[in-house]
């Protein structure tokens, strides 16, 4: 929407200062300073980020009826718009654990993703991706199978040996995960030789696990680069 390109820049402004604002408040002395300022730039900031989400809505509604609406709730950075103000809402109207709001101010950060509704290169991103959801998500149920079947050896292996550690099949998960996406934490290590030897082969077949899906979304990235280019 070129015509409303102030508009896009004064929100992506916004946008930075909400973040630069949230990183400022992680600060306990700061914080309790200017807590009032935060409340009411958080405030301010919420109406506005509302008032747009609405606007798109009908913006989108005018052009392409309902259909405009569905297409634009339901895109990527529909789903970011309404995150981006859902917690909120969600902390004003429903009575949730203190711990758990927390968590959802998480959600505030997801704003730095309407940083980039006007970039090209991450509109080929999303379609690139979009192109290869079924590999994606054979890949995504591959390594989720990986991982149960790792987290039941190392159980079976290390389990007498480490009964504490080990002590079920759900508590190897943990191991499983970071072993096969090659992190090696070192918190939790096999001390059994089968162990180890396990270990040792599910650290390489991680490697593989790991590659599989950045293989599929670079070369989907890399063909939708060329072909933009080919059509211009």
């Amino acid at each position: 929407m070129k015509k409303f390109k102030h508009f896009d820049t004064f929100i992506y402004t916004l946008i930075v200062l909400n973040i630069l604002a949230m990183i400022l408040e992680s600060h306990e002395s700061i914080q309790l300073q200017f807590s009032v300022f935060f409340q009411y730039f958080e405030l301010i900031s919420i109406s506005i980020f509302s008032f747009e989400y609405l606007f798109r809505i009908y913006i989108n509604y005018k052009e392409e009826r309902w259909t405009g609406v569905k297409k634009y709730v339901f895109s990527f950075f529909g789903i970011i718009d309404l995150i981006s103000i859902l917690p909120f809402y969600i902390k004003k109207f429903v009575l949730l654990d203190g711990r758990f709001f927390r968590i959802l101010r998480l959600f505030r950060l997801s704003r730095i993703f309407k940083l980039g509704r006007g970039s090209k290169s991450l509109k080929l991103f999303t379609k690139a991706i979009g192109e290869v959801k079924s590999e994606l998500y054979f890949t995504l149920f591959l390594s989720l199978l990986t991982i149960l079947f790792s987290a039941s050896a190392i159980y079976f292996l290390e389990h007498d040996a480490q009964p504490e550690i080990f002590s079920s099949i759900t508590a190897s998960i943990w191991w499983a995960t970071v072993s096969l996406a090659t992190v090696g934490y070192g918190d939790i290590v096999p001390i059994t030789v089968w162990g180890k030897v396990f270990a040792s082969i599910i650290s390489l077949i991680g490697i593989g696990v790991v590659a599989i899906p950045t293989g599929i979304i670079s070369a989907s990235f890399v063909s939708e680069i060329n072909s933009s280019k080919e059509n211009h």
